[in-house]
């Protein structure tokens, strides 16, 4: 992956400061503009995609019209908070998956996202 400006500045942005982030493509195209960086919101997809591919971040998809890109990539849940549109961790000690289905003939289990949808009780 080439370094470019844009590049440089985004992941700085996402893990500049060592926490774990999780962000949509529009959350960092904002976070980019408002530190006067000049960059598409096609450029902040496709470097997230980049990212991804290069095994940097995750994407979690939550519904088919919003996707979380997720800067720690190791195997962990997320709570989705329905009222902020927010993704965070989950706590991975607290799931208990005793088993998966079997893979349909060919195929493999990639990798398995638990996203747990929250909302507040009225």
């Amino acid at each position: 992956m080439r370094p470019t400006r844009q590049r440089l500045a985004l992941a700085a942005l996402l893990v500049g400061d060592g926490g774990n982030r999780h962000v949509t493509a529009e959350s960092l195209y904002a976070a980019a503009a408002a530190e006067g960086e000049k960059v598409s919101l096609a450029t902040v997809y496709n470097t997230l995609r980049a990212f991804c591919d290069a095994g940097l971040m995750t994407e979690i998809t939550v519904d088919a019209a919003r996707s979380y890109f997720d800067t720690r990539t190791d195997d962990h849940p997320h709570f989705f908070w329905e009222d902020s549109q927010t993704l965070c961790d989950a706590p991975a000690e607290q799931l208990d998956i005793r088993s998966l289905p079997k893979a349909p003939d060919g195929a493999e289990v990639a990798r398995v996202d638990v996203v747990i949808r929250l909302r507040r009780r009225s």
